[in-house]
């Protein structure tokens, strides 16, 4: 993609959520994970690179003792469509005995949340739970009824970006959450 297709991409896609009301999500989210986390001394993992931009906006929010990992999992890489499972990076906090929180950007299908989520089971996390920024609302779950435990926005069945989510890698930086036009 060179920078006028991707100029073009944004400006023909519709605007969802703007970037006043991302931020008011993760407000909310940040008083919901709060009260829910302030004795537990968790692990919140990042899931790279799609939950960058919402890990560095909520963590701030969150007055509790906690400690924070990444993983790097991925099954797009700069495509639009998943493949199979690409591990880069593995938590390296041991998670053994702790309450585990993923944090990412989208909840969509599920399968490279899943298998995180497996991964730190395996690794020996009493709980694993989940918040997103965004959850699209359909019935192709990996896990019929999947959701995650925390969401920020609720979204339909539509090809999004911006706020961490890409666009052939770009527009992860966009303020807002973006649809593709037919998408």
């Amino acid at each position: 993609m060179n920078i006028e297709e991707a100029g073009r991409v944004l400006a023909e896609s519709d605007l969802l959520v703007n970037e006043t009301g991302v931020l008011a999500a993760i407000d909310r989210l940040a008083v919901e994970m709060t009260a829910e986390f302030k004795e537990s001394n968790p692990v919140l993992v990042c899931c790279m690179n799609g939950g960058l931009a919402f890990s560095g906006q909520l963590l701030t929010k969150l007055v509790f003792p906690l400690q924070v990992d990444y993983v790097h999992a991925t099954r797009y890489g700069h495509e639009i469509n998943g493949v199979a499972l690409d591990w880069k990076v593995r938590p390296q906090i041991d998670l053994h005995g702790r309450t585990v929180v993923l944090l990412d950007d989208i909840l969509d299908e599920g399968v490279t949340l899943a298998a995180i989520a497996d991964y730190c089971r395996q690794q020996g996390a009493t709980k694993v739970m989940m918040a997103v920024l965004v959850e699209k609302l359909h019935l192709r779950k990996v896990t019929p009824g999947m959701r995650a435990d925390f969401t920020g926005i609720e979204v339909g069945d539509r090809f999004l970006f911006g706020y961490g989510l890409d666009y052939k890698g770009y527009w992860r930086n966009a303020p807002g959450i973006y649809a593709l036009k037919g998408h």
